[in-house]
């Protein structure tokens, strides 16, 4: 979550008024993520999170992410879930963006998961999985590896600034990817960015997912492998293999993998590192002066990917056992 377009009160009382939450008690900017612009607000109906759609957010694609809230909601996830208008819609516009309503989901994200947290994860992502893979609408990943060189074209020129050398490095690995990213493994809705502060818990019970904005069709395991990178390494750049054996346990004990995905694991774990490298990349370079959104270290991406060039095996982040149905 971010703020890129600032809205005054005026505009905000005029919005809510095409909705039955009652009047606007307060409201104030969340500056963490990149994406959109978002605002906690408290109405005397209750506490909702407003999103403003930015440019890199196609209007085509918001009943996508809506639709897959409900979708999921209905199907018993956990997840907040688009209000609706007083004129039947979920969607309307505010300082010149689409904007939302989105329910307040209770609960907060953790600074510091521990093994038995991220077996909950598994277990709600196994359980995304499932729970979407009636949902009728598709979306195609933009940030599938084929879209990995358009967006490193952007940020090549500069890479250099962030570290020296960088430009090479990434030039190998993207075609090293490219050349032998997997084909034909089960595909899905993924959620693509289950990152620690899109999962919230109260204590130690997983309250929900959030935050689906990324959403997509692709590779069910390539989701496994954003997690294995958001949340199996330490603060050190270590990988905690505790955890990594835990959040696939949690995850096959919903939706067992099969033995092409099982193999595919460190491939797809190196993909996703260098994409969250690309795109961390990219919005450290071009992030506009003022933006209230807090900036990512792109070199932790880079760490991992070198982290992932050295594994041999699935085993070596925690699967148990490599033998399974084909």
């Amino acid at each position: 979550m971010a703020v890129y377009t600032d809205i005054n009160e005026d505009q905000l009382k005029a919005f809510l008024a095409e909705y039955d939450v009652g009047t606007l008690l307060s409201y104030k900017g969340i500056a963490e993520g990149v994406e959109n612009s978002n605002f906690l607000l408290r109405t005397t109906g209750g506490t909702f999170i407003l999103t403003l759609y930015e440019k890199r957010v196609a209007p085509e694609d918001l009943p996508f992410f809506l639709g897959l809230m409900d979708h999921l909601s209905q199907k018993g996830l956990s997840c907040p879930l688009p209000v609706t208008r007083r004129d039947g819609g979920n969607l309307g516009e505010l300082a010149g963006r689409p904007a939302a309503m989105i329910s307040f989901l209770d609960g907060a994200w953790l600074r510091k998961p521990q093994a038995h947290h991220c077996r909950e994860v598994g277990r709600a992502l196994a359980a995304m999985h499932v729970a979407a893979s009636d949902f009728p609408i598709r979306r195609e990943n933009a940030l599938a590896i084929g879209g990995w060189r358009p967006l490193w074209t952007l940020s090549r020129d500069r890479a250099d600034e962030i570290q020296p050398g960088l430009k090479d490095e990434i030039d190998l690995q993207l075609d090293t990817l490219e050349s032998a990213w997997p084909e034909r493994l089960p595909e899905g809705v993924i959620h693509a960015d289950l990152f620690p502060d899109n999962v919230f818990f109260i204590e130690d019970r997983l309250s929900g997912l959030i935050d689906f904005y990324f959403a997509c069709d692709d590779v069910l395991a390539y989701d496994i492998a954003i997690c294995l990178n958001a949340w199996c390494f330490e603060a050190d750049g270590a990988f905690n293999l505790t955890k990594g054996m835990a959040l696939i346990d949690g995850y096959e004990a919903v939706r067992p993998l099969a033995s092409a995905e099982a193999e595919a694991l460190p491939l797809l774990a190196r993909g996703a590192a260098l994409r969250f490298l690309l795109t961390r990349l990219h919005d450290w370079l071009i992030t506009p002066e003022g933006a209230l959104v807090v900036k990512k270290d792109p070199l932790e991406y880079l760490r991992k990917l070198r982290f992932h060039g050295q594994i041999g095996s699935s085993v070596e982040y925690g699967l148990r056992d490599m033998e399974r149905a084909s």
